[in-house]
């Protein structure tokens, strides 16, 4: 094997494992496909190590071993381009797409903006904490004051995560912020239950998702990954719970 169709082994291969890792895919799930991928084009022998911040590839067998590593520093949740990438590995694997068309195609899901906008994100949020309070035997004179405070949340969080860069403090003044809505609203008379307000509108902030890989990890053997997903779970956690800590010591 030619030492460029090596290399472009390797970058088709930590593309896709980057895009499934940025994207919230388990760590399990980003080492199998990339192996895969690199099995498909005639490699047989390849190691990767991965973490939820950087990604360690190497392809075996050849000379001198070639490794590479990448860093992972923003990561989100975007199911779809976790899935296309899986989709494509797919058809790598029965041999129906070249490396380079591979290439190309994983760019492209790479630089595809987000599935849905900032405003349809508030809003499916804002939505989705009044549903959770019924659920939580809330009662209907407080659905629209956890739709405003879930919503307003949410917002907060999107938007001082890109001012502070911190995730932790921006989840921290969301969860202050909607504390100080459900207090504001019970008390002018428009809701009823601050608990159940509470309760309903830090749902769309609570790491569903990363408590989930947390655990897949984990079982899966992957120590590292499970435990470091596990901690930043449980720094979302107590960020939400210490904002709302501060807002029931004001009141």
């Amino acid at each position: 094997m030619s030492k460029e169709k090596t290399y472009e082994i390797i970058e088709v291969c930590l593309l896709a494992g980057r895009i499934m890792l940025k994207n919230g895919a388990e760590t399990y799930r980003v080492e199998d496909t990339m192996m895969r991928i690199a099995k498909a084009y005639g490699v047989e022998d390849s190691d990767s190590f991965v973490t939820p911040t950087g990604i360690i590839f190497s392809l075996e067998g050849q000379e001198p071993t070639k490794t590479k590593l990448i860093r992972i520093i923003e990561r989100t949740t975007n199911l779809e381009k976790v899935m296309k990438v899986n989709d494509i590995s797919r058809k790598i694997s029965v041999g129906n797409i070249p490396l380079q068309e591979a290439y190309h195609l994983l760019k492209d899901i790479d630089k595809e903006s987000k599935t849905y906008s900032d405003l349809a994100q508030v809003i499916a949020a804002a939505i989705a904490s009044g549903c959770f309070l019924i659920m939580f035997q809330g009662i209907w004179q407080d659905f629209f004051a956890a739709v405003i405070a879930g919503g307003a949340g949410f917002l907060c969080s999107v938007y001082f995560h890109r001012v502070v860069q911190i995730k932790f403090f921006a989840e921290f003044l969301a969860a202050v912020l909607i504390g100080l809505i459900a207090f504001g609203s019970v008390h002018i008379g428009f809701g009823a239950q601050t608990d159940k307000i509470i309760i309903g509108s830090v749902m769309p902030l609570v790491p569903g998702l990363l408590i989930t890989n947390a655990v897949r990890d984990l079982m899966a053997g992957h120590l590292v990954s499970g435990i470091s997903k596990g901690a930043e779970a449980f720094l979302t956690a107590f960020a939400i719970g210490s904002g709302i800590a501060v807002v029931f010591v004001i009141f």
